[in-house]
């Protein structure tokens, strides 16, 4: 079988085609690319920190300054898409996340690789809405776009565990640098053949206009209002340092609104649709589902590296286990919503799951047993996560007129990203405060032992805030309603596919009988 290397409307001739697999091997390795580089450098960080003099408080931004830029231009991305073209919106997004790459892999402080990751961040976020979309136009309903969804899938769960071993890998065995100059020749690799292959479609232009100001300032924004709460956890709440930026960053999101609301002509985020409690507390669940389990991976990396002293293939290898619970909960959720499970009750489920697992977690000790006391309980969290974030994200674009689905899907994925850089701030706060709490009631006692006992101390504190949000997160998710039945999936088999097809598909901007007819 074979793809339509061209949009299918009116051909002036023959009608090129490439194999499917090309097709769906350059989708997949965009979003192999995107997916990677969130959890690749979790096992990297302690060297990270030792090569480039990271302090404690300052190493998530190694992190957040990636998914910051990712969440808040996603949208932005999306718009690009739909008004310029799939493919050359999906090149120009990986040559800018593909330079720098090259950027950060050649570092030579803190601050250039704080600013690279924040820039792949941004081209992330141009590439990734335009990943699914490109299957969904060159693959016509039936059994070869499902094919191509399962494929695409798969790609996106697995990719936070090859993060994760790759990572290791590159660490130990030649040097962090690598986790961001291995992404070249996957990048050189993807233009060209997204040049040879893709369906050049001319996009839906015409006088619509990207609103540039609005990404702009929720972006900034959020940037502002993270650093203020690092700020806060390295010196309080009252200094300058802290206020300034908090501050800035309540006044730039307020601005966004008011560019939202009375300014952009498209804007990214029509508020009108906030009125809705469905969409809006679903989101609200993504952003706390986001801010409790994003930490797990850079918790227990620092754990196994700082305190149990694992290499880094070491570390990485044992969140192969994490990775598979994520892809058995999300099938599992598929098959039981096919099976007319109620949304609200598998969210449910899976958030009560999580917290069991994040209170186990929480009794982490300095010599504690590595299967019962990081493996299985890890495996306890990332199953409920899996079950639970295919019904939220089915939550908050059910219902949802078509011309509105992208920026209801492109929220929650950014709302789950955002929330996971204030969440990780936050806990890192916390745990940081703990362990100097300890360690000053010791008095510098104890030696390397109390050391360690007070680290792995702060971040049991955390694990068990990390439990709280889920907890919140409950109390929020009793409150949703029940999802319209015309928005639920109608076919048993793409069950698993239809929400983030929706996802990523409508974030091009398109609306969906759009998307269709071009397929067509």
């Amino acid at each position: 079988m074979s793809a339509p290397a061209a949009p299918a409307a009116a051909p002036s001739g023959p009608v090129r085609t490439v194999p499917d697999g090309l097709v769906v091997a350059l989708a997949c390795l965009g979003q192999f690319m995107v997916v990677l580089d969130v959890s690749i450098v979790n096992v990297a960080l302690p060297a990270i920190r030792g090569s480039l003099g990271f302090s404690a408080a300052d190493l998530p931004w190694v992190v957040n300054a990636y998914a910051l830029a990712f969440a808040g231009f996603m949208l932005l991305g999306g718009r690009a898409a739909d008004l310029y073209g799939r493919r050359r919106t999906f090149v120009a997004g990986v040559t800018v996340f593909t330079l720098a790459s090259l950027l950060g892999g050649l570092a030579p402080s803190a601050g250039v690789l704080v600013a690279a990751r924040a820039v792949q961040g941004l081209g992330g976020a141009v590439l990734a809405p335009c990943t699914l979309t490109i299957l969904t136009t060159a693959f016509a309903e039936g059994a070869r776009r499902t094919r191509a969804i399962a494929t695409w899938s798969i790609v996106g769960a697995v990719g936070g565990a090859a993060g994760a071993i790759l990572g290791g890998l590159l660490t130990d065995y030649l040097s962090w640098r690598w986790i961001l100059l291995v992404n070249l020749p996957v990048g050189v690799f993807v233009v060209i053949g997204s040049r040879l292959w893709l369906a050049d479609d001319r996009g839906s232009g015409g006088g619509r206009r990207l609103d540039v100001p609005g990404a702009a300032a929720v972006s900034l924004g959020l940037t502002a209002v993270v650093y203020g709460i690092v700020q806060a956890g390295k010196d309080g709440w009252g200094r300058t340092g802290t206020l300034l930026p908090l501050v800035a960053g309540v006044l730039l999101l307020g601005l966004f609104v008011l560019i939202e609301a009375r300014i952009a002509g498209q804007p990214l985020l029509p508020l009108r649709l906030l009125r809705s409690w469905q969409l809006s507390g679903a989101n609200v669940v993504m952003f706390l589902l986001g801010a409790g389990f994003f930490s797990v991976l850079y918790f227990v990396s620092l754990y196994l590296q700082n305190v149990r002293h694992y290499s880094p293939v070491e570390a990485g290898l044992v969140f192969v286990p994490h990775a598979v619970a994520t892809v058995v909960g999300a099938k599992s959720a598929a098959r039981l919503l096919a099976a007319g499970r109620r949304a609200p009750l598998l969210i449910l489920t899976g958030l009560l799951v999580s917290a069991a697992g994040f209170l186990w977690q929480a009794q982490l000790g300095t010599h504690t047993n590595l299967v019962t006391g990081v493996i299985l309980p890890g495996t306890v969290i990332f199953l409920g996560i899996g079950l639970a974030l295919t019904p939220v994200a089915m939550t908050a674009t059910s219902g949802v007129p078509g011309a509105d689905a992208g920026i209801a899907s492109g929220l929650a994925n950014a709302s789950r990203q955002i929330g996971g850089s204030f969440g990780l701030v936050a806990l890192t706060g916390i745990a940081a405060a703990y362990t100097r709490d300890l360690l000053a009631g010791r008095d510098g006692g104890g030696g390397a032992t109390a050391a360690d006992s007070a680290l792995v101390s702060g971040y049991d504190r955390a694990f068990y805030c990390a439990a709280g949000i889920l907890a919140l997160c409950v109390l929020v998710t009793l409150t949703l309603p029940r999802p319209r039945p015309a928005a639920v999936p109608a076919q048993a088999s793409e069950a698993a596919e239809e929400a983030p097809e929706d996802g990523a598909e409508d974030q091009a901007g398109a609306p969906t009988s759009s998307a269709a007819s071009e397929a067509g």
